[in-house]
């Protein structure tokens, strides 16, 4: 081996490792987070056992609302980790050629803000804000003033946090509470939108009606609703695998057909002005995101499993890192063939007092 051949090969091997070093340290940080908080195995089976039951246990445990608690457990314990893979934008967003993640994601919200006609003035509410992303790209496109609602007490804190950095804890607001019974007046908002959030209601008619309450007359409701697609098939055993994997993953009572939206937003007293999937071609593709190599998750394995060895991360959390990939590959399966979207969009009004 000549020298300068020898030179390439150690460049290339110190910059392998001072890569693998701060991916190591990042990955450590996140997981440190952990440590403070109570029986995060316990929570975990908690969560997980919930989701793994039959439907119908389910729908009967929501009623007897114990639903919100386990939502807020499910964000309590996992919003660090998606926050480390996703970013502060805890929803998919269409590719762009030559953009990053980041970017498509910044511009779908952005999107979001045009949709709503959010401006200067304007008092508009985030149904579901986890920490923030989205609240804090339509505060800065709009001028908007942005109140955000989550039921996790641990997004409240972080989105505070972020709003702090960005120099918009002015202009964001973030409140605790649930979004079925928001504690909002009647017709205080001039806006108002949702971004893969509503999937976690029981029932979608009761987050339509509570957000309709709290508009005021004339003002527009854009929501991004997961859903399954005319694609799927309910008699195909890899379909029902695929939606149900999500459901349990991401702590979802039941996904709910595209086309039950529009009746459902009427019903709540809305117009439905324009419906579409932004996940659709011209869109690149967005399921790619979610994907993560056998050799990926491997190593984030390996490494997480050392990390609790060493009691810098909990007990519990190998568990999580283990639901997450699974979950991903639903999703990716999913959005693959068509049969799920997280990116169907809804535009509502409520009517003007006129009408």
């Amino acid at each position: 081996m000549d020298l300068s051949t020898a030179m390439w090969t150690a460049a290339v091997v110190g910059a392998a490792a001072v890569c693998w070093f701060v991916w190591v340290m990042d990955l450590a940080e996140v997981l440190s987070r952990f440590m403070g908080r109570d029986n995060v195995q316990g929570k975990y089976n908690q969560v997980r056992s919930f989701f793994l039951r039959s439907k119908e246990d389910i729908a009967a445990a929501s009623d007897e609302d114990k639903m919100p608690s386990i939502i807020q457990t499910y964000y309590n314990l996992l919003t660090d980790i998606i926050e480390w893979k996703l970013g502060q934008s805890f929803h998919f967003s269409p590719s762009l050629p030559g953009r990053s993640d980041r970017e498509a994601a910044r511009i779908y919200e952005e999107r979001i803000a045009d949709v709503i006609a959010a401006r200067p003035g304007q008092r508009i509410v985030d149904v579901g804000c986890g920490i923030g992303g989205p609240m804090r790209t339509i505060a800065a496109r709009s001028g908007a003033d942005i109140v955000g609602i989550t039921i996790s007490d641990y997004q409240v804190a972080r989105a505070r946090e972020h709003n702090r950095k960005a120099g918009l804890d002015g202009r964001c607001e973030v409140v605790c509470g649930n979004f079925l019974e928001m504690p909002f007046p009647e017709a205080s908002f001039d806006g108002a939108y949702s971004i893969e959030a509503t999937c976690h209601a029981p029932r979608l008619e009761d987050v339509y009606r509570e957000v309709f309450r709290v508009l005021k007359p004339g003002a527009l409701y854009v929501s991004c609703e997961v859903v399954t697609t005319a694609l799927y098939r309910p008699d195909d055993p890899r379909h029902v695998e695929t939606i149900r994997g999500i459901e349990i993953g991401g702590a979802l009572a039941t996904l709910r057909a595209q086309h039950e939206l529009a009746a459902t937003a009427r019903q709540a007293g809305f117009e439905v002005l324009e419906e579409r999937d932004l996940a659709l071609p011209p869109a690149e593709p967005w399921w790619t995101r979610p994907k993560i190599s056998r050799f990926v998750y491997l190593s984030n394995h390996v490494m997480v499993t050392i990390l609790t060895a060493l009691r810098i991360a909990p007990k519990g959390i190998v568990e999580v890192y283990e639901m997450l990939y699974e979950t991903a590959g639903h999703v990716n399966y999913g959005g693959e063939t068509g049969i799920f979207t997280p990116m169907h969009m809804i535009l509502c009004r409520k009517p003007p007092e006129n009408q």
